[in-house]
């Protein structure tokens, strides 16, 4: 069964069983990060192996299910937790669920994760707007069927992250009271962490922050015209002439604690979002 047959089997899935299903926005989830305090209003929720052929998260810190919400009067379909190339899941597979909200109707693409920083100025417990990437995965989704309802072959990539997501997104931490870095973010295919020497070298790349998740999801939605931002919780520091040891569980706890900041972030910006997208429809 081809790529373009799954997805359209999952899109038919939800307009047949929640036709009132139609969000402005997708939130994904990263490492960590599944549970937002008081920033949602939930409905329904669906496991993903409720969903035909949605990827089943494996890994731990990733629910794995789909969340119907409403924030500030905008609809939400809320992914939480992601699946990995490193969980031998192919490119197509790992965006599979970026498609498909796509194709029900959210035009705007908020993508999370957990990161080690790599920039030494960029604090552990701190958040990171990405405003450029790195993709050293060797992967790429839109190698194999072209399929031109999604978009263009080669789409551009000159501007990847949303420069207006990203001002709302600053306008709202600064509301907060609490700085937001800015930088790129390098990603890679995992599951091990860096080496001393891989860290440097990714710093003299140019990288400030890097995670095993989001590239390949962003250059989907960017192949399907969404508007993107992307936000990196940053869980551990990677000084490479004093590399501390490290753990999932280690990068689980950090993460967790990093929920409220998000939570009150996301909640300003989605409010904001909110209020620019009613005034573009008042204007038609």
């Amino acid at each position: 069964m081809s790529e373009k047959t799954k997805v359209a089997q999952s899109v038919k899935f939800f307009k047949k069983n929640f036709p009132g299903f139609r969000p402005k926005a997708l939130l994904v989830l990263g490492t960590g990060l599944g549970e937002l305090r008081g920033s949602l209003e939930p409905g329904e929720s669906l496991a993903y192996h409720e969903i035909p052929h949605f990827p089943r998260s494996t890994v731990k810190g990733h629910t794995g299910s789909l969340c119907f919400c409403r924030t500030n009067g905008l609809d939400l379909a809320v992914l939480r937790g992601r699946v990995h190339a490193y969980e031998g899941y192919s490119p197509q597979e790992v965006v599979r669920t970026i498609r498909v909200i796509r194709l029900l109707g959210a035009e705007t693409a908020v993508l999370t994760n957990a990161a080690g920083s790599l920039n030494p100025l960029f604090d552990q417990g701190s958040i990171m707007c990405i405003s450029d990437h790195i993709n050293l995965t060797g992967e790429n989704p839109l190698i194999g069927q072209d399929v031109q309802e999604w978009g263009p072959l080669f789409p551009d990539m000159s501007r990847v992250y949303c420069p207006n997501l990203r001002n709302m997104v600053q306008k709202a931490a600064l509301r907060l009271g609490f700085a937001l870095n800015t930088g790129v973010y390098v990603g890679i295919k995992g599951p091990s962490l860096e080496t001393p020497a891989e860290t440097r070298a990714f710093r003299n790349l140019g990288g400030d922050a890097i995670g095993m998740s989001t590239v390949l999801e962003v250059i989907a939605a960017r192949h399907m015209g969404m508007g993107i931002l992307g936000l990196s919780c940053l869980t551990n520091k990677n000084l490479p002439d004093c590399m501390a040891e490290t753990s999932h569980e280690e990068i689980l706890e950090a993460a967790g604690n990093i929920n409220k900041q998000l939570s009150r972030l996301l909640q300003d910006f989605f409010s904001s979002l909110s209020r620019q997208l009613q005034g573009l429809e008042n204007d038609i």
